[in-house]
């Protein structure tokens, strides 16, 4: 049987999405990213009591993920479909021969199972193609940043990634935020909000006075 997994000093727990986002955005510092803001933290994806099919062992994120580590602590988080696909992984080999394949094997692995090319270009068809609709900012800045954790591999620059973030922008917006040049996705964003506030007051002034 399997050695069952502990729940002491646990790390947090991944879902499929997570995997997905770890492999896109480079799995070792995404990981660490994750675990940083979750430790101490209640994670309701966290079973706290043994599971039988469990197979690696929860560890101390900053304990025990020195580089020989990384697989033991990286499959230690992972629940649901990914840690059946784990325990299929493990049983013919056995964990221990299982947690000393490489990082960049690990990576592989996961790629090829969760994240298969054709996925990767859906992601970035929809990274490419994302614009705001209806005048709906919040939605726009929200699954743009989504996406762009998810396909932050594709972005060349920066310049280039404020490129796409601006492009989205309505019309009426889009070459003034573009004058203004601004540095960080934050100022982008900051500059974009004032703009289409005064873009909908100017509009629902307009419709106020064409019902006079």
């Amino acid at each position: 049987m399997p050695p069952k997994r502990t729940s002491t000093s646990a790390a947090p727990a991944m879902s499929l999405a997570a995997i997905r986002q770890l492999i896109v955005n480079g799995i070792a510092t995404a990981l660490e990213e994750q675990a940083a803001t979750m430790e101490n933290t209640d994670n309701p994806n966290i079973n706290t009591g043994p599971r039988k099919t469990d197979v690696a062992k929860r560890g101390n994120y900053k304990d025990n993920c020195a580089k020989e580590n990384k697989v033991t602590f990286a499959t230690g988080t992972l629940t649901d479909d990914a840690l059946s696909w784990w325990n299929a992984y493990t049983q013919p080999i056995g964990i221990e021969q299982a947690n000393k394949i490489t990082w960049s094997e690990l990576k592989r692995l996961l790629t090829n199972k969760y994240c298969p090319r054709t996925e990767v270009k859906k992601m970035e068809d929809k990274f490419y193609n994302l614009v705001v609709k209806r005048n709906d900012l919040k939605t726009y800045i929200k699954r743009f940043q989504e996406l762009t954790v998810l396909c932050s591999n594709m972005v060349p620059n920066y310049e280039k990634f404020m490129e796409v973030f601006i492009r989205g922008l309505p019309k009426s917006i889009e070459g003034n935020v573009t004058a203004s040049k601004p540095q960080t996705l934050k100022e982008a964003i900051t500059i974009t909000h004032k703009l289409m506030e005064h873009v909908i007051k100017h509009n629902s002034a307009q419709e106020t006075n064409d019902h006079k």
